[in-house]
């Protein structure tokens, strides 16, 4: 068995954190076996090393190994990449197509972001971890496969299951062996290792002096919280070997290359659950409310037909009365109970009014409740654009992290891009 520090040379991992270790050393016990594996942690910690790792140590070395991302596969094509398809199966399929599971057969299939599946695809899943069995799309056989299965998720499997986004059982499938990789907060003996690092390979990739940084910078550097990990300090490391001119690095300057600074040694504020659940919640209000509108809209249209029908205008004045007593009833309230004609302002004029044709009226009618629904309907796309253009600018085009924000997937959020034109 190989020891951790020459896997760690032989795979470029950087670091000597006692929790990475304890995830490197699962890695190398649990490789010679076939069980599956789940890789948790946060994005931009290095997920994907450990399924190499688990691969190059395992009987199954000499076979394929392939990495899916399944957060960036459509939900209408993700069966046919996983598991092929038929010729004719849907449009668009001119012929026969393999799978992965069907070319890999025999290797290792690393199984990235897996908490963004379909359920109708964790099904499929689920019934190749427990027999190795697979059908095409569009097609009866029944197929087998040999395939070691890693896995790798960001998200809080429990909280997914709980919300009924993955199924449990197959949770309980994928982690016979899991393995959690800590944040790049949590390895501070780390932190400026790696920046060392990445600023020597940018050095030597952009034939420029490496920079350095000063006492202050690097305690800048430790105190940051790098929501984004070991990868959001590599681009950091990179945008500065790049932009300064002076190799020795301040902590006035790296300032400027971390967003959030000031706030850096504080705990996060809101969790991204929280932010889903008080976007669904003013979603929700703002439905209800223009339902609430349209409502209020018909009845008073409704009651312009009866006095235009009937010419009957004391009965339309209670009817009058009583609806806006029922939109107003909080101001009506506040408006002393003798007086006699609580909403006078909003009495209609006694006027007479000819008779109008039945059908016309009826025309008409259909026709402005369409104009209003076709009201309604740009109102909440727009702002539905709104929001989007406003979560991929705070986030610096970043579709997973807008995605996180709007409490959508990020496969939804692709989705609305291309629907938009955004």
């Amino acid at each position: 068995m190989e020891s951790i520090q020459s896997i760690k040379q032989r795979f470029e991992i950087i670091g000597n954190d006692p929790k990475l270790n304890r995830a490197i050393e699962k890695a190398i016990q649990v490789a010679p076996t076939d069980i599956s594996v789940l890789v948790t942690g946060e994005s931009g910690v290095g997920k994907e090393s450990l399924p190499k790792i688990i691969h190059a140590l395992s009987h199954r070395k000499h076979a394929k190994y392939i990495a899916v991302n399944c957060g960036a596969i459509p939900e209408g094509t993700i069966d046919s990449e996983l598991f092929g398809h038929e010729k004719g199966a849907f449009t668009g399929a001119t012929s026969t197509r393999s799978g992965y599971f069907e070319v890999a057969d025999g290797g290792t299939i690393f199984l990235d972001e897996v908490g963004e599946l379909p359920l109708t695809t964790q099904v499929r899943l689920l019934r190749v971890l427990e027999n190795g069995e697979f059908l095409k799309v569009g097609s009866s056989q029944v197929q087998k496969t040999d395939v070691r299965i890693v896995a790798a998720t960001n998200i809080k499997m429990f909280e997914a299951i709980k919300k009924e986004k993955f199924r449990e059982d197959l949770y309980y499938r994928l982690s016979t062996v899991e393995i959690n990789i800590p944040p790049l907060r949590e390895r501070q003996d780390d932190i400026h290792l790696l920046f060392r690092k990445f600023a020597s390979d940018f050095g030597t990739k952009y034939k420029m002096p490496t920079i350095r940084l000063e006492d202050d910078a690097r305690e800048l550097l430790l105190k940051y919280r790098w929501p984004g990990n070991i990868r959001q300090l590599r681009n950091i490391a990179e945008q500065v070997s790049v932009l300064e001119e002076k190799r020795s690095i301040s902590a006035f300057t790296l300032n400027g290359y971390l967003p959030n600074a000031s706030s850096s040694n504080l705990p996060a504020v809101v969790g991204s659950d929280k932010k889903e659940s008080d976007f669904s919640t003013e979603r929700e209000i703002l439905y209800k409310v223009l339902f609430d509108m349209k409502g209020d809209l018909n009845d008073l249209k409704k009651l312009t037909m009866e006095l235009l029908k009937n010419n009957d205008t004391e009965k339309v004045q209670e009817e009058n009365e009583s609806l806006i007593r029922k939109i107003y009833r909080s101001e009506e309230e506040e408006i002393p109970q003798q007086e006699s004609t609580p909403v006078e302002f909003l009495r209609l004029p006694e006027t007479h009014v000819e008779p109008v044709a039945q059908q016309p009226i009826q025309e008409d009618k259909y026709h402005f409740a369409e104009e209003i629904q076709e009201e309604e309907t740009l109102s909440l796309q727009e702002k539905e654009i709104e929001l989007i253009k406003k979560s991929l600018e705070r986030n610096r085009g970043k579709r997973k992290a807008a995605a996180s924000e709007l409490g959508i997937s990020e496969r939804t959020l692709y989705r609305k891009i291309k629907q938009y034109d955004l």
